[in-house]
C-alpha cells in the first residue's frame, strides 16, 4: 500500500482490528468458534473498506451462533 493510502485508511484499519478482536472475544465467551474468521486487509486497497470475513463454519458452530443471537434478540 502506498504511504498516502496507508495514512488515509489508518482509522478504518484500526476500527476493523478492534471490531474483529471484540467479535472473537464475544464469540469465545459464549463458546462459539468460527474457524475461518479473518480480516481481509487487502479489501481496503480496492474498496476503501476493510472486510471481516466470517467464513465457513460447521452447522454446529452456526447453530451456536444462532442461539446466542436469538437470546440477545429476546433480551
Amino acid at each position: 500500500m502506498g504511504s498516502r493510502l496507508v495514512r488515509e485508511t489508518e482509522e478504518i484499519r484500526r476500527e476493523a482490528a478492534m471490531v474483529f478482536d471484540d467479535l472473537q472475544a464475544v464469540l469465545a465467551a459464549v463458546g462459539v468458534k468460527l474457524p475461518s474468521l479473518r480480516v481481509d486487509w487487502a479489501s481496503v486497497k480496492t474498496t476503501g473498506v476493510v472486510v471481516i470475513q466470517l467464513g465457513a463454519a460447521a452447522p454446529r458452530e452456526v447453530a451456536g451462533l444462532v442461539e446466542v443471537l436469538r437470546k440477545g434478540a429476546r433480551a
